[in-house]
């Protein structure tokens, strides 16, 4: 079973290449982030008809994500527990929650979809609200995860973070001034792997980039970044046995500045004393 997230960078400007390379790369499952559109607004018509069921979370031109599947989606939520919310100039508990997160079950993998925030500037609001989603994020799959100890679980998407130097390949992107790669949410992502979710291509790829920023000729410089993971419980991380990032989806006519990453995995596999990737 293959399964995928990408930053689409608006599902509508692009939505004949990301179907186009679903078939041809044979994916299952696509989590996609950054779709950019409501339900009203979303191009279903060309998933479904290359035999993909699509759910989504998405309140208007901004954020949105959204999962793309050959098989059933139930259970689908569109938050997770304690998702923190965002509104410029407010606070308190009950600011609105941004369309960041989606999770539903297919084929029996728990699939969440997430965009995390940017985090703007070290200092800013957005920053302090970033750490507290990673946070809830946290939590809320530590939990799932002891509710479900035998269950795979795949938390996927644009984590934006750079988690470790090699990650960072953009010049203007420097520790001490820049988000994505500040001490705090380094932590937060480190945060994530102590509570048992695997980065379960690092082992598989140990370097390459996932984003180019399309000014000042990040992709031909390969001066990009690598900020899109896909996150496995232990039922998850055991059975993978491929990865891919797929660095040419980022070349010819208007294409997102991230690309998709997929990874295999065998539901067959029994549990044994084989040792796995990690």
């Amino acid at each position: 079973m293959r399964l995928a997230t990408w930053n689409v960078n608006s599902v509508r400007s692009r939505v004949g290449r990301v179907v186009d390379w679903l078939a041809r790369e044979d994916v299952d499952v696509l989590a996609m982030q950054e779709i950019k559109c409501t339900e009203a607004q979303f191009p279903f018509a060309p998933f479904e008809d290359a035999g993909y069921r699509v759910v989504l979370h998405g309140l208007n031109q901004w954020n949105g994500v959204a999962i793309a599947s050959r098989f059933e989606l139930d259970d689908v939520e569109t938050s997770f527990a304690g998702q923190p919310g965002f509104l410029k100039g407010a606070e308190g508990p009950d600011l609105p929650l941004e369309a960041r997160a989606i999770g539903a079950t297919t084929n029996g993998i728990r699939v969440w979809s997430i965009y995390a925030p940017n985090g703007r500037a070290l200092g800013d609001p957005h920053y302090d609200y970033k750490l507290d989603w990673f946070g809830a994020l946290q939590g809320a799959m530590t939990d799932w995860m002891a509710e479900h100890p035998d269950s795979p679980l795949m938390v996927a998407g644009d984590y934006n973070v750079a988690p470790l130097d090699v990650d960072n390949g953009d010049p203007t992107v420097i520790e001490g001034v820049s988000t994505h790669v500040s001490a705090p949410e380094r932590e937060a992502f480190q945060a994530l792997q102590d509570a048992g979710l695997t980065d379960v291509v690092r082992p598989l790829i140990p370097e390459g980039f996932t984003y180019w920023d399309y000014k000042q000729l990040r992709f031909p410089r390969n001066e990009g970044m690598r900020i899109d993971f896909v996150l496995g419980s232990r039922p998850f991380a055991e059975r993978v046995t491929a990865a891919a990032i797929h660095r040419n989806e980022r070349k010819g006519d208007a294409p997102s500045d991230h690309v998709p990453v997929t990874v295999d995995i065998d539901l067959a596999l029994e549990d044994d004393d084989r040792p796995m990737i990690f």
